[in-house]
């Protein structure tokens, strides 16, 4: 049986892909620091696998050594699946020495101890905010890359890293570098789904704490985009497709040569309102929303070409945005206050 350590494994998107690892018989051990994340969500987990393979879990940080030997450690380990790190735009160009830190020193400590257990199949959490604003959708792995931001940045430049360490020691890394866009929804059981601390920065989970009562209203940011509807266009994936998408690359790596970058979306772009709509037609009643000025460095529309994805890893995202809405309405609903609901 294979063995993964995930780094950030209870996290959002963490969370879901050690339920699919699991059910796919793989045994997993987890490293976070719970920094944005629950160990709740690691008990439902295990409580959502059913008892297929086995979860340990190590709350450790990527910056340590020991915390990362001590996880090597427990057992062989054939690969690694990296989700560990801060993901904040907005605060990373407040705090981009914290990003730096965390996103680019955190991942060469945890090469360096991929290197000192001999562990060299990894698959990375990257994201399409490094294509920075696209002038031409939808974007393939051969479109233009220059990150707009620093949480962006980090990204691009660990991408470049893993090129690097691939290319110093020809045929012993194979490296998945998946840019996904914006994953969205929950477990269809409700049991595990997003919990950002504080105000959240992604729409979806903004849109589902208006619809609980958590928050007021929405605030769009740009009605005046060159859009249909003049909001912003994004290509939203189900978190669930997501995280089938990293077993798909765990699996695929014994074709890997080298970093290869790998989109994950489902090459529709949808616009915040209709999200909205879709999330209010899943909620059962209208969620309040107001019309605000852009952010800064908001790209007008992205959405992913991934065709790539279909060939190199035989995936393909399977559910819609009404499946999305849905299954973050469960998870919400059921959680009002996230984990602390427990």
């Amino acid at each position: 049986m294979a063995r993964a350590l995930v780094t950030g494994g209870a996290g959002y998107i963490g969370s879901h892909t050690c339920v699919v690892l699991l059910e796919a018989g793989w045994d997993v051990v987890v490293v976070d620091n719970l920094s944005n994340s629950s160990a709740v969500a690691l008990d439902r987990v295990r409580e959502l696998a059913g008892g297929s393979g086995s979860l340990t879990f190590h709350e450790g940080d990527i910056l340590s050594a020991s915390d990362l030997d001590g996880a090597f450690g427990a057992g062989p380990v054939d690969a690694v699946v990296h989700f560990a790190g801060l993901k904040a735009v907005g605060e990373s160009v407040a705090e981009p020495l914290r990003y730096y830190e965390n996103n680019i020193a955190g991942t060469v400590q945890l090469l360096k101890a991929m290197e000192r257990a001999g562990v060299r199949d990894l698959v990375f959490s990257s994201s399409c905010t490094v294509y920075g604003e696209p002038e031409v959708v939808p974007v393939t792995e051969q479109s233009p890359i220059g990150a707009a931001n620093p949480y962006g940045r980090t990204k691009l430049y660990i991408e470049e890293m893993l090129r690097d360490v691939a290319a110093a020691s020809p045929g012993a890394w194979r490296i998945a570098l998946l840019r996904y866009f914006n994953p969205v929804g929950a477990h269809p059981s409700g049991r595990i789904g997003e919990d950002p601390h504080g105000i959240p920065n992604n729409l979806m989970p903004f849109v589902m704490q208006v619809a609980v009562g958590r928050r007021d209203h929405v605030t769009v940011f740009g009605g005046d985009y060159p859009t249909p509807d003049g909001t912003g266009v994004r290509d939203y994936i189900h978190v669930v497709d997501l995280a089938e998408g990293h077993l798909a690359a765990l699996e695929s790596l014994d074709r890997f040569d080298g970093a290869v970058p790998v989109n994950l979306g489902t090459g529709v772009g949808y616009s915040v309102l209709d999200v909205i709509r879709a999330a209010s037609e899943a909620v059962g009643h209208d969620v309040a929303y107001e019309i605000g000025p852009r952010r800064p460095g908001d790209a007008a529309a992205v959405w992913a070409d991934p065709s790539n994805a279909e060939s190199v890893l035989g995936w393909s995202a399977s559910r819609t945005l009404a499946d999305m809405c849905a299954d973050h309405w469960r998870w919400q609903a059921s959680n009002p206050e996230g984990y602390g609901s427990a």
